[in-house]
């Protein structure tokens, strides 16, 4: 629902009523994550979608009645893969999906919709047949993540509305749910009593690219694609204009070890961000790379040939790294997928990133050579 509040603001401009269907639970082959939604207004305008054209006209014909009796409601669609095709959900697996009216005073508008927030819902059996009254039954908005991080903050910033939710131990329920929206997860928390879906949104990761070049403006396009906050650092200033990387958040003229040892040291970085070394410069590759591997990043990799990445190993030892710290450099950088412009070099780098995000639960390999579920989105339980 997160993906949904300004576009709520605008299906709702004229008054005309909406209804929000959320996944809160999946299983199985589905195509979308927990915690996407999709809107249906009274005039069967329709923003989003759930699996894909699967299931969608059966939610919207569930909204409609929603949007008639004004009662929410959880929706179950389940089906084998042998008899899945037949009811319209073709990938087979499960999808649990809330339905409920919703309108811009219950769900406030987002000044910045890329800023770091939480929605909490309660969606069991009495928030959803209407036996839960005044803040218990509305959805609270956290936009201090940061503070979210305390469960007393928590609770001191959202008080009574929160602890409405929360059931009979709101300080026991707060400690459970903190570390969960600081950390940015979407999934439903049994409190023994009250059901919550909680939806988390952290600012986007950081995608640095070190070197002025075509490598970095086609790495720049595909990762603004992918929802990265891009930034090009290169020395050099007459190759690192913003003309030359429309797509790049931001531009930086600096030393590329400098700059990233100033946005370590300023917090800016986390376990989330990636850095692509593209400017094979050994002047500017080892610095970068010595800092880089010495921080808890999702990844960090490097441009060049098998003989530069030799080159680049026996320097970074050099430098004192250890064996554990130069093992986490990926170079060659990308996967090997033919790839000779740099579009397709970008792709191949983007397909590593998002393997090494995923870990060990990913093979790489073609799906058309695997078995079981397509999509990973069997997950849908945060907190028990």
């Amino acid at each position: 629902m997160l993906d949904m509040l300004n576009a709520l603001d605008a299906a709702a401009e004229d008054g005309t009523p909406c209804a929000a269907a959320t996944i809160v639970r999946a299983s199985g082959s589905v195509p979308r994550p927990v915690g996407t939604s999709m809107l249906i207004s009274g005039t069967g305008r329709i923003t989003g979608s759930l699996s894909g054209g699967c299931v969608e006209a059966a939610v919207v014909a569930a909204a409609e009645e929603v949007l008639a009796d004004g009662q929410p409601r959880l929706e179950f669609f389940g089906y084998s893969d042998e008899d899945a095709f037949a009811v319209g959900l073709s990938c087979g697996g499960t999808l649990e999906i809330l339905i409920q009216p919703v309108s811009p005073n219950v769900f406030p508008v987002m000044p910045d919709p890329d800023a770091p927030c939480a929605l909490i819902r309660r969606i069991d059996a009495g928030a959803c047949a209407g036996r839960e009254q005044g803040a218990a039954a509305l959805p609270l908005l956290v936009t201090d993540l940061a503070g979210a991080a305390s469960p007393a903050d928590l609770l001191t910033a959202h008080g009574p509305a929160l602890a409405a939710m929360l059931g009979t131990d709101p300080a026991g329920a707060a400690a459970r749910i903190a570390p969960l929206l600081a950390a940015g997860r979407t999934g439903i928390v049994e409190l023994g009593g009250p059901v919550l879906f909680l939806e988390s949104r952290l600012a986007p990761p950081r995608l640095l690219l070190v070197g002025a070049n075509d490598f970095s403006a086609a790495l720049a396009r595909q990762g603004r694609l992918l929802g990265y906050h891009v930034t090009v650092c290169d020395a050099r200033s007459a190759f690192t204009t913003p003309d030359r990387f429309p797509a790049a958040h931001q531009i930086q003229v600096q030393w590329p070890d400098q700059y990233l040892r100033q946005e370590a040291e300023g917090g800016r970085l986390d376990a989330r961000s990636v850095l692509c070394v593209l400017s094979h410069d050994a002047k500017f590759d080892i610095p970068v790379l010595a800092e880089a591997l010495r921080l808890e990043l999702a990844y960090v990799g490097a441009l060049g040939s098998r003989r530069s990445h030799e080159q680049r190993m026996t320097a970074l030892r050099a430098e004192g790294l250890t064996g554990a710290e130069t093992a986490k450099l990926h170079s060659p950088i990308g996967l090997d997928i033919g790839a000779a412009t740099p579009e397709e070099t970008a792709l191949s780098v983007f397909a590593e990133i998002v393997a090494a995000r995923s870990g060990s639960a990913v093979s790489g390999l073609p799906l058309r050579t695997l078995s079981g579920p397509i999509h990973p989105f069997t997950r849908h339980h945060v907190s028990h």
